[in-house]
């Protein structure tokens, strides 16, 4: 049973910072993608940022510059620094982790952000 644990959500003024952090377990294979995607009440979920096992990253334009996305592929972990946080920021913010030989794809359970201005 694959489980992806998330913490690092909270309250923080516009200008901010919050590191997110994700542990996933469970998996027999590796995890090829690990990231972070985000839903504001009566929006869309929307991807935020994705780091493959190799190394790749990639960035939704509205945090590219603020957030930087990292992990630990020996402990199954990622990580998603956010700076000069914003209003529109605010949001429930899920890991994400998908395995591509399985066709499989595992979501946390969400951690609100919430930006004040």
């Amino acid at each position: 049973q694959v489980q992806l644990v998330e913490s690092g959500g909270g309250l923080v003024q516009a200008g901010g910072s919050l590191r997110l952090s994700c542990a996933a377990s469970g998996s027999s294979f590796r995890f090829d993608n690990m990231g972070w995607y985000r839903q504001a009440p009566g929006k869309q979920r929307e991807l935020v940022a994705i780091k493959t096992s190799s190394g790749l990253t990639n960035y939704a334009d509205s945090v590219k510059g603020r957030f930087t996305i990292s992990r630990d592929n020996a402990k199954n972990t990622v990580f998603l620094q956010m700076n000069s946080l914003k209003p529109e920021d605010t949001a429930v913010y899920y890991c994400n982790a998908a395995i591509w030989r399985t066709g499989s794809d595992y979501w946390g359970q969400g951690t609100q952000v919430t930006v004040s201005s």
